[in-house]
C-alpha cells in the first residue's frame, strides 16, 4: 500500500534572506541547509536534492489583500480556490458559504470516497471537547474537514497510547499549561511515531500551528527552541522516511518568515515534497488550490 504524509505547517512562507526578521537566518534550519544545502529565499525559491523538492505555493490566488488561514486552508484541503470563491480572503475560520464546500469536497471525505483509510493525527485536549459540548461550532478548516467526514477526534489517551500526536509536538505545553502529564516527547521519537501512523492510512494529516503563533507575536515561549523542535522534527522525518510512503509540506499564507510584521504576508506559502511520488507533485503544484488534485492524482 503506498501512503501519503501531509504535515501542514501554519503560517510559514518563503522569504527575504534577512537575519534579523527571517527567523530561519536568524536561528538556523537544518531541514533547509543539511537536506537542501541552503535556506530558501523569494530570490531562491526553489530547491532540489536526491528525490526531495522545496519550492513555493502561490497563497494570494489572484485574490487582493493579505491571505488568510479559513480560505488559505479551505484551497488546500478542497483543492478550490476559496478567496475567489468569497470574494475575498478571510480567517482565521472558514467562512460560512464555504461550510458545505469543506463538506463536500476536503480531502479525507475525498479518500474515503474511494475506500481508502484517512486519519487526523492530531489529538485535542479536553478543553476542546468542552467546547464542543457547549454547542459552539466555529472550528478550523482541518478539524472541520475530519468532523464533517465522520472521523473521531483523537483525545489524550490516544497520545498515551503513541496513537495521535498533540499539535505541539513534544506534550510540554499541554503539560505546562493543560495541566496534563504526558510524557514529553523528543521531536525525533515524535517524528517517527508520525511515520508509523503513516504507514497504517492511505492518508494522514498532521497539523501544526505554533510557526503562526510565533509570527503573530503570539507565542510566549523561546521562538529558537520552538523552532529547533520542528527542526527536529521535519528533518527526522524526511530523512527516516519510508519508501511506501510520499510526504507533502505545505503552507496556507507566509508569516513567520517574518517576524518585523505581525500580520501575514504576502509571499508565497512553503512547500516540500519527497518520496516515491515527490516529482509529480513538484510538478503539478503552483499554488494553493494544485495541492488536494496533485495528491489525488497519485491514486488514480
Amino acid at each position: 500500500m503506498h501512503s501519503v504524509l501531509m504535515i501542514f505547517l501554519d503560517g510559514v512562507g518563503i522569504g527575504l534572506e534577512d537575519y534579523q526578521s527571517n527567523p530561519f537566518f536568524k536561528f538556523g534550519f537544518k531541514t533547509f541547509t543539511e537536506l537542501f544545502g541552503e535556506i530558501p529565499t523569494i530570490k531562491n525559491p526553489v530547491l532540489k536534492k536526491d528525490n526531495s523538492f522545496l519550492f513555493p505555493s502561490d497563497a494570494r490566488l489572484g485574490v487582493e489583500g493579505l491571505p488568510q488561514s479559513g480560505t488559505g486552508q479551505t484551497s488546500i484541503f478542497c483543492g478550490m480556490n476559496a478567496p475567489q470563491y468569497v470574494g475575498k480572503h478571510f480567517g482565521p475560520f472558514p467562512y460560512s458559504t464555504l461550510i458545505p464546500v469543506i463538506e463536500e469536497k476536503n480531502i479525507f471525505k475525498a479518500f474515503i470516497t474511494l475506500g481508502e483509510k484517512a486519519f487526523f493525527a492530531n489529538a485535542y485536549p479536553k478543553l476542546f471537547f468542552d467546547y464542543l459540548k457547549s454547542g459552539r461550532s466555529r472550528l478550523s478548516v482541518s478539524s472541520l474537514s475530519s468532523k464533517l467526514s465522520g472521523l473521531k477526534f483523537n483525545t489524550s489517551r490516544d497520545v498515551r497510547l503513541g496513537r495521535a500526536l498533540t499539535a505541539e509536538i513534544t506534550n510540554e505545553r499541554w503539560n505546562k499549561k493543560l495541566g496534563y502529564k504526558l510524557s514529553s516527547l523528543k521531536p525525533k521519537i515524535a517524528a517517527r511515531r508520525l511515520l508509523r501512523i503513516a504507514e497504517e492510512n492511505t492518508f494522514t494529516l498532521y497539523e501544526y500551528f505554533m510557526t503562526d503563533y510565533l509570527g503573530h507575536g503570539r507565542y510566549d515561549g523561546d521562538a529558537q527552541n520552538l523552532l529547533s523542535i520542528l527542526d527536529e522534527f521535519l528533518f527526522t522525518i524526511i530523512c527516516e522516511l519510508q519508501e511506501d510512503i510520499t510526504l507533502i509540506v505545505c503552507s496556507d499564507h507566509g508569516n513567520v518568515e517574518d517576524i518585523s510584521v505581525k500580520t501575514h504576508t504576502l509571499n508565497p506559502a512553503l512547500t516540500i515534497a519527497s518520496g516515491k511520488y515527490a516529482e509529480n507533485l513538484f510538478n503539478d503544484i503552483k499554488d494553493l488550490t494544485h495541492i488536494k488534485p496533485a495528491i489525488m492524482r497519485i491514486f488514480q
